[in-house]
């Protein structure tokens, strides 16, 4: 017997995502060593070197759980893109960091922009290689 698709379901009162959405975030790279003297240099933060099952990557510090954090990654099927989805990084002022993002090769996609209300600032920039980075601050 065939149901209907549009068939009423009973409401879940179960949350299926956490307070913290984002989990976790992976940025392409054709280099990766490249792409860590980048990033270390325009975060002026070390980032630690992994083999996660045969991949390298290269990890974002974060102050551990609930906090979300991510890596740069180099993957043959992941490539570089200003399309598509765009990583935040959370600084405490945004300006130097997109300062440093251009003198170490990567460019200025959208100039420090404030957001409504006490919302902070956002900008974004292409990374060295390539990718669409955004920045967020308070200030």
């Amino acid at each position: 017997m065939l149901r209907a698709c549009n068939v009423a379901r009973p409401h879940r009162s179960i949350a299926v995502l956490n307070a913290n959405v984002p989990a976790w975030f992976e940025i392409p790279t054709e280099d990766l060593d490249r792409a860590q003297r980048f990033y270390e240099s325009v975060l002026e933060q070390p980032l630690r070197r992994e083999n996660f099952g045969g991949t390298h990557i290269a990890v974002f510090p974060y102050g551990g759980k609930p906090n979300a954090s991510g890596a740069l990654i180099a993957m043959e099927d992941c490539l570089p893109s200003v399309q598509g989805s765009i990583v935040y990084l959370s600084v405490d002022d945004l300006r130097p960091v997109l300062d440093r993002a251009v003198n170490n090769g990567g460019d200025t996609l959208v100039p420090r922009t404030a957001l409504p209300g006490d919302m902070g600032f956002f900008a974004q920039f292409r990374d060295c290689e390539g990718n669409r980075v955004g920045l967020w601050s308070q200030r």
